[in-house]
């Protein structure tokens, strides 16, 4: 196999990383959004929390006093924020991998209870939507801001595959840059609707929506071809 060169929309992990370069991969990484968190009250949240992100954690345990919320119970989006919530001591009743499911089971067995939503600003109505429509009691924090931080790829760079994680970065990306023939390696499929949505349809979608897998999908892929 031939030196394959790869786009990473985000910057990676030392171990991410070293996955790559283990397997002789050419590696770029850029970022092209910027995540900052926003000081908030924690005196609205009601008695179940909703994170659909890392960021969101993130950006709660940055608050005074947010440890007096480890005790409610928790409801959120993916493995990874799954483990970071009881890295910090928090009890997750309800994961799942989208947001829809998260919404669908909410909905169908938690529909009786009070939630609080901690988003982030460009978060999609998935979640939200399900819950007025089900008529649930919650309201809505945002505690942090997603900013697109375009970059011009140089005409001289040829990258075999272009790694996604996020809407938000594929709408960065093609503020300057457009997409030939490209590989593109999604994190799930809300990120992959996006590039369908701009007429994309060379998309790998790894079978759990984690980094991690998103690059063994990528190393796996090319080992074939």
């Amino acid at each position: 196999m031939s030196q394959k060169s790869i786009l990473s929309t985000r910057t990676l992990t030392d171990a991410q990383r070293k996955v790559f370069i283990d397997a002789d991969f050419d590696l770029l990484e850029e970022d092209f959004i910027e995540i900052k968190n926003n000081l908030f009250d924690l005196k609205s949240i009601n008695a179940n929390l909703i994170f659909s992100s890392q960021n969101a954690v993130l950006s709660l345990i940055e608050q005074n006093g947010w440890e007096v919320l480890k005790t409610k119970p928790v409801f959120c989006v993916g493995i990874k924020t799954k483990e970071l919530l009881e890295q910090h001591g928090f009890t997750v009743d309800v994961y799942m991998d989208y947001a829809s499911e998260l919404a669908e089971i909410i909905t169908l067995i938690y529909n009786k209870e009070h939630f609080t939503f901690l988003s982030g600003n460009l978060r999609k109505e998935t979640l939200p939507a399900a819950l007025k429509d089900a008529g649930i009691i919650f309201n809505e924090i945002e505690v942090y801001q997603t900013t697109l931080t375009p970059f011009k790829i140089s005409s001289q760079e040829k990258f075999d595959g272009i790694l996604f994680f996020s809407p938000s970065a594929v709408e960065s990306y093609f503020t300057n840059n457009t997409i030939q023939d490209e590989v593109c390696f999604c994190i799930g499929t809300t990120t992959a609707s996006s590039l369908e949505s701009k007429k994309i349809n060379n998309i790998v979608i790894p079978e759990f929506p984690i980094i991690e897998e998103v690059i063994e999908e990528v190393i796996a892929y090319y080992k074939e071809s």
